[in-house]
């Protein structure tokens, strides 16, 4: 229960008194705290938020208000793409709205998926004659409705294809690769779809070259601590303090296993030992490196982690481009991190650095 000062109970920040039974202790006894209004409001005020601080960018469109489209959209005669997913790992997804990326997405409650009227209505939000390309991660709920979505754009006359990144290498066996997670490989095959389209390229053109991308980038992931759902209150799983989760899912999914945390090239030389078992890279290979916060890692942790990546490349032969650190795909406030790898040949790495811009990455 919360403390009490004069008799009356003093809430964390962010909460009134009618959302007293938000306030939970985990399992390590700490208060949840966060800064809310109503926790069942908090995506909505999310987006109030957002496109209150972007208005020249994005408009808010649905009958809920929960598909986020570029201004300019639609775009006359480029492919529109189009993405969606749950709330809570920004800049995933809606995070990549924005141009030589996205031009729509439909946005769930936190970590769950978007309704198929809201994946119906990005669409429409993204076509601008040209095509529609469906570029979303590997789960269930987004799998069902998307596809309704394509069924109904389709009836319309709206063409459209269907990529799904399937990039975390815990969540199956190289075998079959259909069944893993989409994760931080997601931020690739935004940003080199996005870039394909606005060179004015074919559907065709641009779904090939998302395929490419789905299909070579690989990520693994470790977990710290949990992360607390508002609308729940309280931590998604339970993990003691000198514990560290191997492979961990994006939503708190298990990993390949759990145990007595390591020094970070430890960690990290597990986490690269497993992506090249998985990928196969050759010296004189080129690869792009994404080293992704889950939210609460701090930059200087992150750059301890790439210190490692760059020393194993540079003793393998193979030439890092253009690395990315930073806050790409995170849960809530979960302290982790993620690493993905994608293999670069000419094309793929021009359009890695062509131009693009959202509020939350840039490349000029």
């Amino acid at each position: 229960m919360p403390r009490k000062v004069g008799g009356r109970p003093v809430l964390p920040i962010g909460l009134s008194e009618r959302d007293a039974d938000t306030v939970n202790r985990s399992s390590a006894g700490r208060i949840v705290k966060k800064f809310l209004n109503d926790r069942n409001a908090y995506v909505d005020e999310m987006l109030d938020g957002l496109c209150e601080a972007y208005a020249d960018l994005y408009v808010r469109l649905g009958e809920d208000g929960r598909v986020i489209a570029r201004r300019a959209c639609p775009i006359r005669d480029k492919v529109g793409i189009a993405t969606g997913g749950g709330s809570g790992h920004l800049p995933v997804f809606l995070g990549y709205v924005g141009r030589g990326l996205l031009d729509a997405c439909a946005v769930g409650n936190i970590f769950a998926g978007p309704r198929a009227a809201d994946c119906i209505a990005a669409m429409h939000a993204a076509n601008g004659g040209a095509g529609v390309l469906q570029l979303y991660g590997n789960y269930g709920g987004d799998r069902m409705n998307f596809e309704m979505a394509r069924e109904s754009a389709e009836a319309e006359g709206i063409e459209v294809s269907t990529v799904r990144v399937c990039d975390d290498i815990a969540s199956s066996p190289r075998g079959s690769r259909g069944l893993r997670r989409g994760v931080g490989g997601m931020v690739y095959a935004f940003k080199v779809a996005g870039a394909k389209a606005e060179q004015r390229a074919s559907l065709a053109d641009v779904t090939s070259i998302a395929e490419r991308v789905a299909a070579s980038c690989r990520t693994i992931g470790v977990g710290l601590t949990p992360c607390i759902v508002p609308e729940v209150g309280k931590a998604t799983f339970e993990i003691e303090d000198d514990e560290i989760e191997f492979g961990m899912g994006i939503h708190g999914e298990p990993g390949i296993w759990r145990g007595h945390l390591k020094t970070a090239d430890e960690i990290v030389t597990e986490m690269l030992d497993r992506l090249f078992a998985d990928l196969d890279p050759m010296r004189g290979d080129r690869l792009s490196v994404l080293v992704n916060s889950l939210g609460a890692t701090p930059l200087e942790e992150l750059y301890i982690i790439y210190r490692k990546v760059a020393h194993v490349l540079r003793e393998k032969g193979i030439t890092a481009v253009m690395p990315l650190i930073g806050r790409f795909a995170t849960s809530m406030e979960m302290a982790g991190a993620s690493i993905t790898i994608l293999p670069l040949d000419s094309e793929l790495e021009a359009l890695l650095r062509a131009p693009s811009f959202t509020p939350f990455w840039s490349i000029q």
